[in-house]
């Protein structure tokens, strides 16, 4: 390890925002440092820089280190993210910043425990209650991909007007996401089966299409 990653890892441990700004945009303009990684020094647990710092709830610290290539999804040995270590200590902020920076709900440890899961063993409720709300809207995020990418498959057998249809509605959900504040799991729960029962008898229609499809020969185009 270099000198510049202890010094980083050391103010990471005493909370030093200013100091790790100094050293990051320091070394941000040297050939040198951008052939290590900065904040890969780990402790004796594997933990590197953001871990450590999400575990401190150093929300300002991990959006700095993020902004300067830390990894938010890297996991420990044992699997431990910075969002699950955020989770587990309790640190609510520091769980919304790695949230917003695109930390994964679902990354596992060895024990196949998920952020959410570590939150609320630990009783640490507002964690746990937020990242149940980021699952949730992730779910209706992903749905919404899911059926944006059927209906622009060139092989699907949509028509014009059904893949309107999918469309302004996806767009309206997509609408609502970006302009709701202070939702809850069941908006998203409700929102998610509104699409889902909009759009079944048009999924149902391409299920069918496909199931009854002719294989294509083996070696013929």
């Amino acid at each position: 390890m270099t000198s510049i990653q202890k010094d980083i890892f050391k103010c990471v441990l005493s909370g030093d925002l200013e100091g790790i700004k100094e050293h990051l945009e320091r070394e941000a303009v040297t050939e040198e440092s951008q052939e290590i990684d900065l904040c890969g020094m780990k402790d004796d647990f594997g933990r590197n820089a953001l871990h450590n710092a999400c575990m401190l709830g150093g929300s300002a610290i991990a959006r700095e280190l993020v902004r300067h290539g830390a990894q938010v999804n890297e996991q420990t040995v044992r699997g431990y993210s910075s969002l699950h270590l955020a989770a587990g200590w309790g640190h609510l902020e520091t769980v919304r910043t790695l949230l917003e920076l695109g930390a994964d709900t679902q990354a596992e440890t060895f024990l196949g425990y998920r952020p959410v899961d570590l939150a609320r063993n630990y009783s640490r409720t507002d964690c746990a209650d937020c990242l149940t709300l980021a699952e949730a809207k992730q779910d209706l995020v992903s749905y919404l991909t899911f059926v944006k990418d059927l209906i622009s498959d060139p092989e699907s057998k949509l028509t014009k007007e059904e893949k309107n249809i999918c469309t302004r509605k996806c767009s309206a959900k997509s609408d609502w996401i970006q302009s709701v504040k202070n939702s809850t799991v069941s908006d998203f729960i409700a929102h998610r089966k509104d699409i889902e029962d909009t759009l079944q008898p048009l999924l149902c229609k391409l299920s069918a299409q496909s199931a009854t499809s002719p294989v294509q020969p083996a070696g013929k185009v």
